[in-house]
């Protein structure tokens, strides 16, 4: 570790609850991380563990095989990449509670986001899934709960009779189940330490805090993804943390997956603000408080919503930000390390990192990408909108009555044709890409909200032409109506 940063673990997140990359990917990908900086990996499993029993239902498809979560392991002490397994337990529970079988225990019947916190069968659920991963990772130091998000928490009939009953409040419901989940891990498996995300327990007042019997059970994931994070509030933080005896705290920042929902491309400038303000908590708080930083890379906000940034598309920002971190900032021997490591030629601009070079482990995804993110939609609007042919002789008034002027077929159908075969063209090379890194239905997915729909408004605009060239022909002299008289 560079003697200039705070943070003595640095670990990698790998959301796998959408695009899950195979094992294959990650074992290119993997020397990579550790070259750059990360000595730890924060796996979310999600979907994509093989669960068993009455859990194989919560199976993705194409779900990891237990030799394959062995490979992954093993991939990971090849790199010298410590890994802490996530398993959510309480908030984004959706992957579970989405099916029927579990639907009972929703804390609020028609949303599949939160555990009902007093059903005694939740927390035998919570234990199988926990038991289940800590079985494929024998002897993890750490083991992260989740717990974030819990929303509509405390609006189920059972916890607003509760509430009433006990003169209790959400806070007290929320620190009850952490304690017991923790206590049930700690229970089990007493050398693991449970982690979790801190955003239900920022409000609690210190003294609930201190005194509910969770602090010595948990460790704190501080998160914010801001550029703009508020450093002096999140070290009064970590200083009312600390005093509640919490035994260590982590911070998480982003490398991807945090700017917007759908988002494609990487804003690498706003990450690199967003660790530059950590390392400012980092040095401001409680000296040696934080065990370590997780750079979280979400691939879902959550199990419902879409694609955002693919893991090869954020790969530029995250050498460039576990770089930032273990120098102290974007140095000149931090740059050098990232030009090195992805094969750049030159960082002038970090944020132009995104414009697709380079010569990582899917570098050719992240130039594809990009193209299509620049270029497609507005390569197609452009001639669908801003072609003076298409908008005075074919707007869609004329295309729904299959009326044009011969002649501009001539001169809209050649820019149509040649505009579709360049895009299918990149979207065939692109598809190839993805089939060698993610699994079909991923692949299917992200052309899907990305490629497709574009490429479908040209077809339609050719078929649309042809069939109104069709109409406009001149009827065959057979058919001609006889003159009259």
């Amino acid at each position: 570790m560079s003697a200039s940063s705070p943070f003595k673990m640095r670990l990698v997140h790998l959301d796998l609850k959408g695009a899950p990359p195979k094992v294959s990917y990650l074992s290119e990908i993997f020397p990579l991380f550790h070259a750059l900086g990360a000595n730890a990996l924060l796996i979310e499993y999600e979907d994509m563990f093989p669960y068993e029993g009455p859990l194989k239902r919560l199976r993705a498809k194409h779900a990891y095989s237990p030799s394959e979560i062995q490979e992954i392991l093993h991939l990971a002490r090849l790199n010298e990449l410590e890994v802490i397994p996530l398993v959510q337990t309480f908030g984004h529970m959706e992957f579970v509670l989405k099916h029927a079988a579990f639907a009972h225990l929703r804390e609020v019947a028609p949303f599949p986001n939160t555990l009902n916190p007093h059903e005694a069968e939740s927390l035998a659920l919570v234990g199988a899934l926990l038991g289940q991963v800590m079985e494929q990772h024998k002897g993890a130091r750490w083991l992260h709960i989740g717990c974030d998000e819990v929303y509509y928490l405390g609006e189920g009939e059972a916890s607003r009779r509760w509430l009433q009953r006990e003169q209790g409040s959400k806070s007290q419901l929320c620190l009850a189940h952490v304690r017991a989940v923790a206590a049930h891990l700690l229970a089990r498996h007493p050398t693991t330490r449970p982690l979790l995300w801190d955003d239900m327990l920022r409000d609690i007042p210190e003294d609930g805090l201190a005194g509910s019997g969770v602090p010595p059970l948990v460790e704190p994931v501080i998160w914010d993804y801001g550029a703009d994070l508020d450093v002096p509030s999140k070290v009064l933080l970590m200083e009312k943390y600390h005093r509640c005896g919490f035994p260590g705290l982590w911070a998480a920042s982003a490398f991807k997956g945090a700017t917007g929902t759908n988002q494609t491309l990487t804003p690498v400038d706003h990450h690199l603000r967003n660790h530059a303000q950590w390392l400012q908590v980092a040095r401001r708080g409680p000296a040696r408080a934080l065990q370590g930083i997780v750079l979280t890379g979400w691939q879902r906000y959550d199990h419902f919503s879409v694609l955002c940034e693919l893991l090869p598309v954020g790969i530029p920002s995250l050498a460039a930000c576990l770089q930032t971190l273990l120098h102290g900032g974007l140095t000149p021997e931090a740059e050098e390390q990232v030009q090195r490591c992805l094969g750049l030629p030159s960082l002038e601009s970090i944020g132009s990192v995104s414009e697709g070079t380079g010569s990582f482990p899917g570098s050719d995804i992240l130039a594809l990408v990009t193209q299509v993110s620049l270029h497609l939609r507005s390569s197609v609007a452009g001639l669908l909108d801003g072609n003076r042919y298409v908008t005075g002789w074919f707007s869609p008034f004329h295309r729904r009555r299959k009326l044009i002027h011969p002649v501009m077929v001539q001169h809209i159908q050649p820019e149509a044709l040649s505009l579709l075969a360049r895009w299918d063209a990149v979207a065939q090379e692109l598809e190839a890409a993805l089939q060698r890194t993610f699994y079909p239905d991923a692949v299917d997915e992200w052309l899907e909200e990305n490629v497709r729909p574009s490429l479908r408004e040209l077809q339609q605009l050719l078929r649309d032409l042809d069939e109104a060239a069709a109409a406009a022909a001149p009827l065959p002299t057979s058919l001609e109506p006889a003159p009259g008289p």
